[in-house]
């Protein structure tokens, strides 16, 4: 199993955490719910349905890339350069357990 760090400002936090309690999840479960629901298309109906319309809408619907395929250097560059700024998720975590 994979581990991302994940930085997000503390209202974005906050209301992660909210609607994980709200749906009986952890904040892990939630967004690994949620990230599903963007990236796999076969997740169809309820929730994840629901969030899939709303990432689309909003333009961050993930379409699955074809295996093997490599990303577009330029964009990997750009990704590079803002990959490290912010909250370490460690932090979050560590702030929600006290």
């Amino acid at each position: 199993m994979t581990q991302f760090s994940l930085r997000l400002s503390d209202d974005l936090a906050d209301q992660v955490r909210t609607h994980a309690e709200r749906s009986g999840r952890s904040v892990n479960g939630w967004i690994a719910l949620i990230l599903s629901a963007a990236v796999d298309p076969s997740l169809a109906g309820s929730e994840a349905e629901r969030t899939r319309e709303r990432l689309a809408r909003a333009g961050l619907l993930a379409e699955p890339v074809a295996e093997g395929t490599r990303p577009d250097p330029p964009r990997v560059a750009r990704a590079r350069k803002v990959a490290g700024r912010g909250r370490p998720l460690g932090e979050i975590v560590a702030d929600s357990r006290r």
